[in-house]
């Protein structure tokens, strides 16, 4: 097991990112996307979740395939993201047939991130030019850390931001993360090092090794108000999932936010996971495969949430410090 080239979600190839940031909003929006429709699918597990289009991607749906995936923030006012990417994908020629019509299908996520210290006195909401601009960007590099969905996300003690991280298994199959971290938990133990350490592959985060010690007895106290905290996420593969695999790959990658965030999938969290897969790698051994596959996103999301707490940067009105300026 070892990171792709570029250590984020794009090693899977043919998927690209895109990423739209306002700093005075102290928001954004972020868009994964492919040159074809993709398979996907979602677990949720937050008690506080906000979506868009996510019941079509269920196994038993008439959609096999979508267009893009969105991640926002802006609570809800973020969904309208949805519609600028509906747009650029529209343009385009895109969308599931309907007759002589086109209609793109691109589930999303927000996150709640309106009491960040961010300008939020718009008379219209920015978010769907956010996501066309995001859509028009995409492309296989992209930034992490204080940017697109992730430029005002917080957490329990640093500030949060986007995260990515790729696996390649020894077989050759490929696995990535893409995640906006604005959780209710901490990514950190009290020493300031990471939950996800036992995970890091190189020196991605920082290199700190486990650290130490923690009281495994605290009990953690909410920081954030109902509806204010959310992880969400993607994980990706080149492997030939189909919808019920993905979900399967989605609820094991669930267990990876649980290890590099504490406390997580509380009531108050929106934590959720899409799955994706391009097919573009057939299986072998189902069984064996699928194990190993749902181990590599679990350890994959971990490393994400790490790295994008890990490479937040400082901007102006910040209510939290960032991780690279602990004592």
């Amino acid at each position: 097991m070892r990171q792709g080239p570029r250590n984020l979600i794009t090693d899977v190839a043919g998927l690209l990112v895109g990423n739209a940031e306002d700093h005075a909003l102290k928001s954004g929006s972020t868009v994964l996307t492919a040159e074809r429709p993709f398979r996907a699918a979602v677990s949720i597990m937050g008690g506080s979740p906000g979506t868009r289009e996510t019941d079509l991607l269920a196994p038993d749906k008439l959609v096999q395939e979508i267009d893009a995936l969105v991640l926002s923030g802006g609570s809800a006012f973020g969904l309208d993201a949805c519609s600028g990417v509906m747009a650029g994908l529209r343009a385009k020629g895109r969308g599931f047939a309907v007759g002589p019509v086109q209609v793109p299908i691109v589930p999303g996520a927000i996150v709640f991130d309106l009491l960040n210290g961010g300008d939020k006195g718009w008379d219209e909401s920015p978010y769907a030019a956010l996501g066309r601009r995001a859509f028009d960007g995409a492309r296989p590099e992209f930034s992490i850390g204080t940017a697109g969905a992730g430029t005002g996300a917080m957490t329990g003690n640093w500030k949060g931001g986007l995260g990515s991280a790729s696996t390649v298994l020894e077989d050759g199959t490929t696995v990535g993360a893409l995640v906006v971290v604005n959780a209710l938990g901490s990514v950190t133990a009290p020493s300031g090092q990471f939950w996800a350490a036992p995970w890091e592959l190189g020196s991605e985060f920082g290199g700190l090794g486990l650290g130490g010690p923690f009281d495994a007895g605290h009990e953690p106290q909410p920081l954030k108000r109902l509806g204010e905290a959310t992880t969400i996420a993607i994980v990706a593969t080149d492997a030939d999932l189909d919808k019920a695999g993905l979900l399967r790959m989605a609820t094991a990658a669930q267990d990876g936010m649980a290890r590099a965030i504490v406390p997580s999938h509380t009531p108050i969290d929106g934590d959720l996971v899409f799955a994706v897969s391009t097919g573009a790698r057939a299986l072998g051994d189902p069984m064996p495969e699928a194990f190993r596959i749902g181990h590599a996103a679990a350890t994959t999301l971990a490393r994400a949430i790490a790295r994008a707490v890990h490479a937040a940067e400082s901007r102006e009105g910040d209510l939290q410090p960032v991780w690279q300026t602990r004592a």
